[in-house]
């Protein structure tokens, strides 16, 4: 009889969490289009599950051009106007607009840096923080990291960009590993090689 995984308590038995938590969830992620990815979903995240955000996900894709910045960054009021008629995805105004403005401010870290991953990694130095945490209760919902990177970003023109949601990008794409230690996916994450 096989032994069952343990894993962290948060995706419950749905599919498609289980999934991004046993695949994507803490993989250190350097692909520019990725990191822009997240960054779009995190945002439009707020104030409701991830889990909503990722039932949608295909959704997002095709109406924000694959997650392509240059391409988000060229959407005119008119595409805007169309998102907002969507209904796959969060038809909320200041979440659709915010999209389009962190494109472009995407697009001038990523020149300012060579790349916006180069520069969100060196918030940790360039490698992954990686936590011990034993109870799903000790795990933060910031850090004095995210706190920086909220700042700047903010400081920068990004929209959508606070603590929380900083926090929640950093664990998505593996900057910090806040999987549980009593998870199977502890230690694999921490020795994924840099995923790009």
């Amino acid at each position: 009889m096989t032994k069952a995984k343990i894993r962290c308590p948060w995706p419950g038995d749905k599919e498609l969490y289980v999934r991004y938590h046993d695949e994507e969830w803490g993989v250190p992620l350097r692909d520019e289009r990725g990191q822009f990815e997240f960054l779009i979903l995190e945002g439009a995240q707020a104030g409701l599950s991830w889990y909503t955000i990722l039932q949608r996900r295909e959704n997002y894709r095709k109406a924000f051009a694959g997650f392509d910045p240059e391409k988000v960054a060229r959407f005119s009021a008119k595409k805007v106007e169309s998102l907002l008629a969507d209904r796959g995805i969060i038809r909320n105004r200041l979440k659709v607009e915010a999209a389009v403005t962190n494109a472009r401010q995407f697009l001038n870290v990523a020149e300012k840096h060579g790349s916006f991953s180069k520069y969100i990694w060196s918030f940790v130095d360039d490698k992954p923080v990686k936590n011990a945490w034993r109870d799903i209760g000790h795990i933060p919902a910031t850090s004095p990291v995210s706190d920086a990177i909220a700042k700047e970003l903010k400081q920068l023109g990004f929209k959508f960009v606070g603590s929380t949601i900083i926090y929640a990008h950093m664990q998505a794409t593996g900057m910090v590993n806040d999987h549980l230690v009593s998870c199977f996916r502890y230690r694999e994450v921490g020795k994924t090689i840099h995923k790009s």
